[in-house]
């Protein structure tokens, strides 16, 4: 066999080993966090109502109905060492009801929010609250 035929089939296999192992990088290790999804189907919903998921996992929850929603944290329904939540970026309860507006999901968009405490957290849609759309994450 000729050197140039030889360094051919050797380059040849040495690159189907790399690309091989570089396509399991991402399975192998450093894995990115994974996202559950909660939809907003409806006015007074959020689907599901309660989603359980491990700690340092991300919820997205996606605005899938006709009209606006937030999705906002209860100060008192979330574990203490944890960070507050909200659509809007505010950091406590009382800032997402006194500025409700900076804080609704149009039609098509989402919110997303990593949890990094295990714990049972409690929110709501300040909107459609009193028809019932609140809900609730587990972090095992």
């Amino acid at each position: 066999m000729s050197r140039e035929i030889y360094n051919r089939r050797t380059l040849i296999r040495r690159g189907a080993a790399t690309l091989a192992t570089l396509s399991t990088v991402g399975c192998l290790g450093g894995q990115a966090s994974s996202i559950q999804t909660v939809t907003m189907p409806d006015t007074h919903t959020f689907e599901p109502k309660t989603a359980t998921i491990e700690s340092g996992e991300t919820v997205r929850w996606t605005n899938e109905s006709d009209v606006q929603h937030t999705v906002t944290a209860y100060t008192d329904g979330i574990p203490d060492e944890s960070t507050y939540f909200a659509s809007g970026g505010f950091r406590s309860e009382r800032a997402s009801r006194n500025r409700i507006s900076d804080g609704l999901t149009a039609p098509g968009e989402y919110y997303e929010h990593t949890f990094d405490h295990p714990g049972t957290y409690e929110y709501y849609c300040i909107p459609h609250e009193s028809s019932g759309m609140v809900g609730t994450i587990r972090v095992g």
